[in-house]
């Protein structure tokens, strides 16, 4: 019988590859806020890095970081076949493979983070832009760009989603003290007219 991975060693396992690529979490939640902070002025960059490190316990996104890593790792080592080796060292602009496993991650958070996502694969924003530069260092990141792209846009809808809720929340909150507070004083006002 096949060894069943635990959840647990698969998301340390994305978590350490991000780490060994040099992306951090708070790094992803900077581009979250720039993504958030034009509709939220109080935002801070706490909600960010928890919004980012829920997204980054979603086992698909998990997969698809080792999976995109991996390629990437390979393709440094120059251990893939022609042409994918070449297509892939060279992060060939034709090439799609990359976008559609990040954006394969994206679909289950809505239409934010689609857009977002789009958004952030054409700016370059953050560490993304760090990311898809190339480097004469020889070191490739033609998946893991537009996997923190697809992190980054993800955590972003979740945090807009979130927000949403909690100003609906006080709002009805607000709503009903309002009628707590009118009852209140209708009862209030009945006393005191029969005392007088």
């Amino acid at each position: 019988m096949k060894k069943q991975v635990h959840s647990i060693e698969v998301r340390n396992a994305a978590l350490t590859r991000l780490a060994e690529r040099g992306v951090t979490v708070e790094d992803i939640a900077e581009i979250v806020y720039l993504m958030q902070s034009p509709y939220h002025p109080d935002l801070t960059l706490a909600p960010c890095v928890e919004s980012v490190k829920a997204v980054l316990e979603k086992r698909e996104m998990q997969h698809a970081i080792l999976v995109g890593v991996e390629l990437d790792t390979l393709a440094e080592k120059g251990l893939l076949s022609e042409p994918l080796q070449s297509i892939i060292a060279s992060d060939e602009g034709l090439f799609g493979c990359d976008e559609t496993l990040a954006l394969g991650s994206v679909f289950g958070y809505g239409s934010i983070a689609v857009t977002t996502f789009g958004h952030l694969d054409k700016h370059k924003v953050g560490v993304i832009k760090r990311l898809d530069t190339k480097s004469a260092e020889g070191k490739v990141h033609t998946f893991l760009d537009d996997l923190v792209a697809s992190v980054a846009a993800n955590a972003s809808s979740r945090m807009a989603h979130r927000m949403r809720d909690e100003q609906e929340a006080e709002a009805a909150r607000v709503e009903a003290l309002g009628v707590e507070l009118k009852v209140v004083e209708e009862k209030s006002g009945d006393g005191t007219e029969q005392a007088g």
